[in-house]
C-alpha cells in the first residue's frame, strides 16, 4: 500500500492521510488547516487525487481540523461512506453546517472588497447546505466492533479519550496474500479528563502514525488546575473585569462546566462566589454540542455516568445560561456587571469569540483564559506569545488584559502520556510517523521514541508518500501534486510578508514608548536609514 500525508504533516492542522492499495482508495481524515493566511489557502488548494475515485473516508473525530475539508470533497466528487463512531456522526451534523456558515459570512465580507476593488466575486469553500448534504454519506459504527470494509480491509474504531466519539483507528490491510496492520492515533486524550474514557490501548501494530501536538512538552499545574481557574476568575472579577475565555464548542466547553460541577464542594467559599457570577456559553453550537453529550452516554467514564445515574446533571450549575441568538451574543458587551464568557473558536480564530477580545482585550482589568492549545499562527497564539497590538475586524486593539494558559485543561496527551501509551503496545511497530505537530516538538519526540523503544521513526512532509509492506517502508520520491512547489513558494513568501508586518508593529510599539529617549539619537538615526533602505527595497519589490 501507499500512504500520502495531505496534511498535519510537520503542523498541526489539516489532518488527512491518503491510502492507497492495489484495489482501493481511502482517507483518514479530511481536516481544514487553520493558522496564517499561508495555511488557510491551503484550504482552496484542489485534492492531489480525484475525489470520485475515492471508496470510503474513515474518520477520527469531529474537530474541524480534522472533518472541515469533507463538504468539500464531497462537492469535488466523492459519493463514497464517511466512517465514524455515533458520537463522531451526531457532532459533525452540527460542527461542518456550522462551519459552511461561517464560511458564507467570512466569504460575503472578503466579496464586499471585492466589489469595492472592482473585482468578480469568489465563492466560499463550502456553504451550510453543502455541509448538511454530505452529512448522508456518514455511516455510524460502534466502538470496538472489527468492521468488514471489503474483501482486502478491515477496521476497528477505539476511544481515542480526546473530544466525544474520537478514535484511534486500527486498519487491516491485506495485500499479495499477507496483511499489515497501521493505527491513525487521530488526537490521543489526556488521561483523567473530565466526563471521557482514558485512550484506549492497543494490542499491537505494524505501523503507527502518531499525532505529537504535545510532543516534547508536559502538563503545567495539572493537579491544580481547578484551583487556578476558580482564583483567576476570582482575582478578575474583583477588579472589575470580565472573563473571556476561548473555548472549542465541542469537547473543552463541556469539561469545564462537568469540572466546575463536580468540585463545588471541594472548594467552598470559592466556587460559591465563582457561581454567583453570570456565565454565559455563548455558541448555539455548544448548545447543541451539549445535547449531543448528554445523548452519548457510551462515551462518558465511570464518574461521570454515576452522576447520570444519581439523577445529578455534571453538565449544569447555577448561574449558567446560553446564548443563542446573535443579538444576545452582541448584548452582553453592553452589560456593566462583570461576567464570564465562554466563546467559540477556542484559537480566536473565527466565530463570536472575536467580537468579545475587541470588547476586553483592551482593558487592563479583564481576562483572557486559555484552555486548549493554540496553534502557530492563530490570534490566540499570538496573544499567548505576548503580542502588544492585534487587529480585529479591521480594527487595531491594544493587549492589556490579562493573559492566562491553563494546560491541564488540554484535550491532548503530553510528552509522557505520548510515551506511555506507545510503551503499553504489547507488539510494538516497526516503524512511526509523526505527525500533528510542530516540527521542532516533532523532532525531540522522534529521538525520544528512538532512545526510549529503539524504533525508526519518520517525520513526512506535506505530500510525502511512503510504500507500506509487511517488511518494509519505502520513500516514495514522487510527489503527490506537481503543483505544490508552486504553490508552496508564494506560500512562504505570503507567511513571510506576515511575519515582517507582525514585526513592523512592534517595533512601532517600541519607538512609541521610547519617548523617555531611553535610546539614544542615534540609534534611531540607524534605525531611520534600515528602514528607508527597506522601504526603497520594497517599492523596487512592487515594480
Amino acid at each position: 500500500m501507499k500512504i500520502t500525508f495531505l496534511g498535519a504533516a510537520k503542523t498541526v492542522t489539516g489532518s488527512c492521510f491518503l491510502v492507497e492499495t492495489k484495489d482501493y482508495k481511502f482517507l483518514v481524515d479530511c481536516g481544514m488547516f487553520q493558522g496564517h493566511s499561508k495555511e488557510n489557502a491551503l484550504n482552496e488548494e484542489a485534492f492531489p487525487f480525484n475525489p470520485s475515485d475515492l471508496d470510503f473516508i474513515l474518520l477520527t473525530h469531529a474537530h474541524i481540523d480534522h472533518s472541515g475539508r469533507i463538504p468539500k470533497v464531497y462537492l469535488d466528487g466523492f459519493k463514497g461512506e464517511i466512517i465514524a463512531t455515533n458520537a463522531t456522526v451526531d457532532l459533525c451534523s452540527i460542527m461542518l453546517p456550522d462551519c459552511g456558515h461561517i464560511q458564507e459570512i467570512e466569504n460575503d465580507w472578503v466579496n464586499r472588497k471585492r466589489e469595492r476593488a472592482g473585482k468578480q466575486p469568489i465563492k466560499p469553500l463550502y456553504t451550510y447546505q453543502d455541509a448538511v448534504d454530505c452529512i448522508s454519506l456518514f455511516r455510524r459504527i460502534n466502538y470496538s466492533e472489527v468492521i468488514k470494509i471489503n474483501d482486502d480491509i478491515r477496521v476497528r474504531f477505539n476511544d481515542a479519550g480526546h473530544i466525544l466519539g474520537s478514535a484511534i483507528i486500527e486498519v487491516w490491510i491485506t495485500e499479495n496474500g499477507e496483511e499489515t496492520k497501521v493505527v491513525f492515533t487521530g488526537d490521543l486524550g489526556n488521561k483523567n479528563i473530565p466526563i471521557l474514557k482514558d485512550p484506549s490501548i492497543i494490542e499491537s501494530a505494524d505501523y503507527l502514525v502518531i499525532e505529537s501536538t504535545y510532543g516534547n512538552r508536559l502538563h503545567q499545574q495539572n493537579e491544580n488546575k481547578v484551583e487556578r481557574f476558580i482564583d483567576i476568575i476570582n482575582e478578575t472579577i474583583q477588579g472589575g473585569g470580565n472573563v473571556i475565555i476561548p473555548s472549542f464548542a465541542v469537547g473543552r466547553t463541556q469539561e469545564i462546566i462537568y469540572d466546575l460541577h463536580k468540585e463545588r464542594e471541594t472548594y467552598g467559599e470559592k466556587l460559591k462566589r465563582l457561581f454567583n457570577i453570570p456565565v454565559f456559553v455563548d455558541s448555539p453550537l455548544a448548545i447543541s454540542a451539549t445535547e449531543i453529550f448528554r445523548k452519548n452516554l457510551d462515551c462518558y467514564d465511570d464518574e461521570a455516568r454515576a452522576y447520570i445515574e444519581n439523577g445529578d446533571n455534571p453538565l449544569d450549575f447555577p448561574g449558567l445560561q446560553f446564548t443563542q441568538a446573535a443579538d444576545e451574543s452582541r448584548a452582553l458587551n453592553e452589560r456593566n456587571d462583570n461576567i464570564i464568557i465562554i466563546s467559540a473558536s477556542g484559537m480566536c480564530e473565527a466565530g463570536r469569540i472575536k467580537h468579545h477580545l475587541k470588547h476586553n482585550l483592551w482593558r487592563k482589568e479583564s481576562t483572557i483564559l486559555f484552555v486548549g492549545y493554540q496553534a502557530i499562527g492563530t490570534l490566540g497564539r499570538r496573544l499567548i506569545d505576548g503580542v502588544k497590538k492585534v487587529k480585529i475586524f479591521g480594527e487595531d486593539i491594544s493587549v492589556k488584559a490579562r493573559i492566562e494558559m491553563i494546560d491541564g485543561f488540554s484535550g491532548h496527551a503530553d510528552r509522557d502520556g505520548l510515551l506511555e501509551w506507545i510503551g503499553k503496545i504489547n507488539k510494538k511497530p516497526k516503524k512511526i510517523f509523526i505527525v500533528h505537530g510542530e516540527e521542532e516538538g516533532m523532532k525531540g519526540f522522534a529521538e525520544l521514541i528512538h532512545q526510549k523503544f529503539n524504533i525508526e521513526t519518520v517525520i513526512p512532509g506535506k505530500y510525502d508518500s511512503y510504500i507500506v509492506t509487511a517488511r518494509s517502508v519505502i520513500e516514495n520520491i514522487e510527489k503527490a501534486s506537481t503543483n505544490s512547489n508552486y504553490q508552496f513558494k508564494r506560500l512562504a513568501l505570503v507567511e513571510l510578508l506576515e511575519t515582517m508586518k507582525e514585526e513592523f508593529d512592534e517595533l512601532t510599539e517600541i519607538l512609541k514608548t521610547d519617548l523617555k529617549k531611553e535610546k539614544e539619537d542615534f540609534e534611531v538615526d540607524e534605525i531611520r536609514i534600515k528602514l528607508k533602505n527597506l522601504e526603497k527595497a520594497m517599492v523596487d519589490i512592487l515594480r
